[in-house]
């Protein structure tokens, strides 16, 4: 049963099905839409490390599997300044970890 799940899941993402097509280019790979479209659940690649400081950060390629799963407002832009000042405080508390 879940592997029927899985199945259709990867074909609604595909055709785009109350999802993003998995070419979107705003970067997320799985949007579906709860409360008449004011809050979603996104899935989209992290942001390379070493653009993090750029004006125009680039997304890591999906298959590297550092795969953000965010949900909040269906308009949260993935390459946006919410998205990097999270991942830099995500990427301070990494490193403050690894120096314990």
């Amino acid at each position: 049963m879940k592997t029927i799940k899985l199945f259709l899941l990867v074909v609604a993402m595909f055709l785009g099905f109350g999802t993003a097509p998995i070419w979107a280019k705003d970067g997320v790979l799985f949007r579906i839409s709860a409360e008449a479209g004011a809050y979603c659940h996104l899935k989209f690649p992290a942001i390379r490390e070493d653009t993090l400081s750029w004006n125009s950060p680039v997304l890591k390629d999906a298959t590297d599997g550092d795969i953000i799963d965010f949900y909040g407002p269906c308009d949260y832009d993935p390459h946006g300044k919410d998205a990097i000042q999270a991942q830099k405080r995500s990427q301070s508390q990494r490193i403050g970890r690894d120096n314990d």
